[in-house]
């Protein structure tokens, strides 16, 4: 424990920098590791370097839309619906690694890499103000910072994916709303609706925060002025959480372009069908576990996580981290199909992992690191690594 607080020690800055320097060696390490033991795939031939292996998946999808934008005519597979294509993936991310690229001649790859890298740096030091305004508590919130830097699927944090670039807008989001400079929330959510769906759950958590200020306002005050602005901004957020619904729809000529694009992905499972809110977890519950069983599994899992955000340590994170865990919850509830994504969409629940920071034991936390760590290899195996005709993309 001499080391930690010696860690401690350093301005608050530093010690999210070296937290995150060492786990990007630690998660570095295991990456090269399955890369070196990666045979040929529909990305890379056997064995690729690092660089072409943090691009494959959903990297490659992004690196077409920076070379060639969005298609303007829909792909439609032989029986007649809309196949998987680039508008499923939002455009700021690729767009910016294009235009870096464009400015300094890099590879595509590197710059992918780099801008998640510095988005995760940013996310990690804005995490560590919000950790340590909620939970009031220096080693908490380095602690929450640990956790948030070598997570099971911390490796994204380093990868040609847009997570990393969107968790750097999400926190900072939530960081202000905390801090209730509202007016400054704007242009984040503007950027981050753009880049990860994310804006109707943010319109939600606005709203519910606007809510129980409103309850609260004798003990807490709820000035006119903060009350039209977190009106406008529930309004906002709203808007800009269909904005890229809209766009597909202007650009393609056709209204549902984007809903029928992100159904193509589980047609794999369920076939086609129309997007039916709150129903896609029934139906993947009883397609992984049968009938009816997927459907029970689903309903505990909805009370199970209810009764986690009543839990005390759970509510040291305070109303509104709370309220934004329930609001992202009920969104992907509402719309996303549970297969092996649903780890990587869990991830703006990221906030959480600030309640399991508050235990002191060293016993405890050496054991919560070393089981994150652990299940970084379980999900790169599981996730990432390709095995021929893989059908568990991350």
């Amino acid at each position: 424990m001499r080391g930690s607080r010696l860690l401690l020690n350093r301005p608050w800055w530093l010690q999210v920098l070296i937290v995150f320097a060492l786990s990007r060696m630690v998660t570095t390490v295991i990456v090269l590791l399955f890369a070196r033991a990666q045979g040929e795939n529909p990305w890379t031939g056997a064995n690729p370097p690092y660089l072409s292996y943090a691009a494959i998946w959903d990297g490659n999808w992004y690196k077409i839309i920076s070379y060639f934008g969005y298609p303007a005519e829909l792909p439609v597979t032989a029986d007649g619906h809309i196949g998987e294509n680039a508008w499923a993936f939002m455009p700021v991310y690729p767009f910016v690694v294009q235009a870096l690229r464009w400015a300094t001649g890099a590879g595509w790859e590197l710059i992918a890499v780099l801008v998640s890298v510095a988005c995760s740096l940013g996310a990690a030091l804005v995490f560590h103000r919000l950790m340590k305004h909620v939970l009031k508590d220096d080693g908490a919130a380095l602690f929450a910072v640990v956790l948030f830097c070598v997570a099971p699927l911390s490796p994204l944090l380093q990868f040609a994916y847009a997570e990393a670039a969107g968790l750097l807008l999400l926190v900072s989001a939530l960081y202000l709303v905390v801090l209730r400079r509202y007016g400054w929330v704007f242009p984040v959510v503007a950027v981050m609706a753009l880049t990860r769906p994310s804006g109707l759950a943010f319109a939600l958590f606005v709203g519910l925060h606007l809510v129980h200020r409103f309850l609260v306002r004798r003990t807490d005050p709820f000035p006119v002025r903060d009350r039209v602005v977190t009106v406008g901004l529930a309004a906002f957020s709203g808007v800009m959480g269909f904005a890229w619904l809209v766009i597909a729809w202007i650009a393609t000529g056709t209204m549902n372009a984007y809903t029928d694009t992100e159904l193509a992905w589980r047609a794999a499972y369920i076939g086609y069908g129309e997007l039916v809110p709150f129903t896609a977890w029934f139906q993947g519950g009883n397609w992984w576990l049968g009938e009816p069983w997927g459907a029970i599994v689903v309903v505990l899992l909805i009370l199970g996580f209810a009764a986690f955000l009543f839990t005390p340590i759970v509510k040291r994170l305070g109303v509104d981290l709370r309220l934004w865990l329930a609001s992202y919850a009920t969104y992907l509830l509402a719309v996303f199909f549970p297969q092996s994504s649903t780890f990587r969409l869990l991830m703006p629940m990221f906030p959480a992992l600030g309640a399991l920071a508050v235990p002191r034991s060293p016993v405890y936390r050496i054991l919560l690191v070393v089981v994150c760590i652990a299940g970084q290899v379980g999900w790169m195996a599981i996730g990432w690594g390709v095995d021929g005709r893989d059908w568990t993309p991350p």
